[in-house]
């Protein structure tokens, strides 16, 4: 059987706008038609992994108000357990406006309503759904206080702790202490270690994280444990790359669960990151495993068996 994974974190509506260029600091651009999407950094990953098959629960706060109540059908849709996402009364679901480039490229501003109400109750909750040895995936999109409690928890339980580190922010060494893998982008990399290049995820690991992975998008990944190991790019053409890094975090979290090594997990969430990315939207641009295969080749059973991991089929 397949380990838990249970995600702490953001729950947003992605208001997405196609637009000829990013604009530049006053200038004012002409774009296509508004979509609307369920997103949040937490929710795709939590989406992203239960596609794969992994037993997924959600805890987070929307509002009380039909963006919640949308963000909540959408979860269960992809089969994760939302018992823990509470509606706030006294907050409004949090939303996310984004713009998108013919080139994929993004820019991201986040109006975080409910998620900056995640506390300790919310925290609570997502330790009482954690066993020794499950996964509990955590992001920067809700107060970092609640991530660094349930952190500490989480280690003190016997879970393994995944953070995703965006956007960035500073983290302490108490908080790294306590994260198993340690997932950032080049430029977050950089903004919390204050180092470029290889420094930064070794300076990363000196600080506490056991492991880091740093996505460099078309340039693939760079896992840093016991060895430092990159690991090539698939080749796709890329629509939106909005969700990639929350495809990435959720295909890795859904490998680990199912006994893949760091290695292993890395190179299929590389691969789920690239299937994402040749769709529009973040979470109906995760794919299942038949995607995935479709789109990048990869078979994610086959691959899990070949690394000597157990698999599952929900």
């Amino acid at each position: 059987m397949p380990k838990g994974v249970v995600v702490l974190g953001s729950l947003n509506t992605d208001f997405v706008l196609a637009v000829p260029h990013l604009p530049r600091p006053g200038e004012t651009v002409a774009g296509g038609s508004l979509a609307t999407h369920p997103g949040g950094k937490g929710a795709n990953q939590a989406v992203a992994a239960a596609k794969l098959g992994a037993p997924v629960a959600m805890v987070g706060r929307v509002g009380d108000d039909s963006f919640g109540r949308a963000l909540r059908r959408s979860l269960i849709g992809a089969g994760v357990d939302v018992s823990g996402v509470a509606a706030d009364p006294a907050a409004a679901s949090g939303a996310a406006l984004i713009l998108v480039d013919p080139q994929a490229e993004n820019a991201i501003a986040i109006a975080p309503g409910a998620n900056a109400q995640v506390g300790q109750a919310d925290v609570e909750r997502a330790l009482s759904l954690l066993s020794a040895g499950d996964l509990l995936v955590l992001q920067l999109e809700i107060p970092l206080a609640a991530v660094e409690h349930a952190g500490r928890q989480a280690q003190r339980g016997g879970a393994q702790v995944l953070l995703n580190a965006a956007p960035a922010a500073p983290l302490s060494d108490d908080l790294l202490r306590t994260v198993d893998v340690l997932i950032v982008n080049e430029d977050e990399a950089a903004s919390i270690s204050g180092l470029a290049g290889e420094q930064a995820g070794r300076e990363l690991r000196r600080r506490g994280a056991s492991a880091v992975i740093t996505t460099r998008g078309s340039q693939g990944v760079v896992v840093e444990g016991e060895r430092r190991i990159g690991l090539p790019a698939h080749e796709v053409t890329a629509v939106d790359t909005t969700a990639a890094g929350d495809a990435f975090v959720g295909g890795l979290a859904a490998a680990l669960a199912a006994g893949a090594n760091l290695v292993t997990g890395a190179r299929l969430g590389s691969a789920v990151a690239a299937a994402a990315v040749t769709r529009h939207g973040a979470q109906s641009s995760l794919p299942d495993r038949k995607e995935l295969l479709r789109i990048t080749g990869l078979d994610w059973e086959a691959a899990l068996a070949q690394a000597g991991t157990a698999t599952h089929t929900r």
